[in-house]
């Protein structure tokens, strides 16, 4: 029965080898790059919105709307429950589906080049899978096409380019001015290079497709339920509280690492001054790559009334969108290179 491989330890020698889990992130960002999102009907991110949106509704006829200091502990165990069967059901599809490609594994005969066939076969099986987890591409495009909507030459303007931002941000953009509708996309492209990319990498590296799976789930959880007060008519105060702990617990790691490589990709920043910037925000996680984007463009981001990072930065002119881009596209090359590495090393070691 060697083809019942270990599921939250698919690493291991009995699985896919250290250089299979490099080449599935290649497929996996290869396919990302080339072919860009699965339909919307076969999108597994757009299946958990849809699965939150359901429970969402039915969590908050059960929760008092009225804002006030007593704790609603009944929203809070009932968001809780409804977040950990959402996850039961992502871990549980995402378990069967990584189980049936690391079949491939088994299927071919004992010879050298048949193991090599099938260690291929999977990793290619499994990059396809890891592929709808990642959106580097999607956030790299939304972001240039706030700046384009604001180009006059191109037909753009101030309420296009409120409008197209509107896609990426849930607050309100009606009263935005134009250095501040670009701050707000540089900060969705710093935030969302950990949530979108670095972090489901990070969880896919650690346990395979069920971490990767289970960390968008917890991440799309967050920006669906972690509000504070109202948000859209309703009271998530306490009924969004787990969705947002979670988050916070599964991104801590990630969101630094994902700053240390936009320091990394942009330079000359101080780790001192680094730390500093991120924690002027409330989230202990998404000031981390925010500030490490402002301190390397040189600019200053802010939510007005909320927080200022780099406050002595100058306001973000058209070239700093580009450079952000790039910044963020260095970085991931940079994790992409540095992962490499550590496998070829491993696979090293296990020669020796």
């Amino acid at each position: 029965m060697d083809f019942l491989v270990p599921i939250f330890s698919p690493w291991s020698a009995q699985a896919l080898p250290a250089w299979g889990l490099g080449l599935a992130v290649l497929v996996a960002l290869g396919v990302d790059r080339w072919l860009g999102e699965p339909p919307v009907r076969l999108h597994p991110v757009v299946w958990i919105g849809n699965y939150l949106g359901w429970a969402g509704k039915r969590l908050q006829r059960l929760t008092r709307q009225g804002l006030d200091e007593a704790p609603d502990y009944k929203a809070f165990w009932l968001g809780a429950l409804a977040w950990c069967a959402g996850a039961a059901l992502v871990l549980i599809a995402s378990v069967l589906l990584q189980w049936a490609t690391l079949l491939a594994l088994a299927m071919p005969g004992p010879g050298h080049w048949e193991r090599l066939g099938g260690t291929l076969l999977a990793a290619l099986l499994l990059g396809v899978l890891l592929k709808p987890l990642l959106a580097w591409t999607l956030l790299k495009n939304e972001v240039l096409a706030v700046e384009q909507a604001l180009a006059p030459e191109q037909g753009g303007s101030l309420a296009a380019g409120r409008e197209r931002l509107r896609w990426l941000v849930s607050r309100d953009v009606s009263q935005l001015t134009e250095a501040q509708v670009r701050e707000s996309a540089i900060e969705t492209l710093a935030e969302n290079l950990n949530d979108s990319v670095v972090a489901p990498l990070f969880w896919f590296a650690l346990l395979g497709l069920p971490g990767a799976a289970l960390y968008r789930f917890a991440n799309t959880a967050d920006a669906m339920w972690g509000y504070r007060g109202l948000y859209q008519g309703h009271n998530w105060e306490w009924a969004g509280k787990w969705a947002a702990r979670a988050d916070d617990i599964l991104s801590w790691l990630p969101a630094r690492l994902t700053a240390l490589l936009l320091v990394l990709a942009a330079g000359g920043v101080s780790l001192d001054q680094l730390k500093c910037e991120a924690r002027r925000t409330a989230s202990p996680n998404s000031g981390w790559p925010m500030a490490a984007m402002a301190l390397g463009l040189g600019v200053c981001l802010h939510k007005p009334g909320v927080y200022a990072l780099n406050a002595q930065g100058r306001a973000p002119g058209r070239q700093d969108t580009q450079r952000a881009i790039v910044y963020a596209s260095n970085g991931l090359l940079a994790l992409v290179g540095i992962a490499q590495a550590a496998i070829v090393l491993i696979a090293i070691k296990g020669l020796v």
